[in-house]
């Protein structure tokens, strides 16, 4: 955190997932865990603890969507609570321990998830910052997400795409 800040970094965003970094489209296809969310917290805490300036902000990303763990509480067959629960518990969590933000993201082809996630977050939470990357889904505008409640839309992969057919027609004439 001290050095991302030295940089002149604003905002830093940490993953619930534990392990090796995975791509997140890749699901449920990969083996993928999340930190529990006492552990996560820990994290925040203590990157927050870390933390010299007011204007650097620690952004929580969850991926219980993209690990199809859904928004509501998981249980096991015998009906002990799993401990990895819903999106929802763990913004709110995160928000609880420090995270300046909350990220949720979905490997879905529609958007419907994401808005169900904000529209459950707003009506609790009407101020911290939320952020989307609509990677696998890209009919909504920037206006459409301001207007339910989104704050910051980053476009993860959209240029690097845009790229992709310059380049073949460069090799092409090559």
């Amino acid at each position: 955190v001290r050095s991302l800040e030295r940089m002149g970094v604003s905002m830093v965003i940490i993953e619930d997932k534990t392990g090796l970094k995975k791509n997140s489209l890749f699901g449920t296809e990969v083996e993928q865990t999340q930190a529990s969310i006492p552990d996560f917290c820990a994290k925040i805490a203590a990157g927050k603890k870390a933390q010299r300036t007011s204007e650097f902000m620690i952004c929580a990303r969850i991926e219980s969507l993209i690990l199809e763990r859904g928004m509501e509480e998981l249980t096991h067959v015998l009906g002990s609570v799993d401990e990895n629960l819903d999106a929802l518990e763990r913004a709110f969590a995160f928000v609880g321990a420090g995270a300046d933000a909350i990220m949720i993201h979905s490997r879905k082809k529609d958007p419907a998830e994401i808005f169900e996630f904000v529209e459950r977050f707003r009506a609790k939470d009407a101020v911290t910052p939320l952020v989307v990357v609509p990677t696998s889904f890209n009919t909504v505008t920037e206006e459409e997400f301001k207007a339910r409640g989104v704050n910051i839309v980053i476009y993860a992969n959209q240029l690097t795409r845009t790229g992709f057919p310059a380049m073949q027609h460069a090799a092409e004439l090559i």
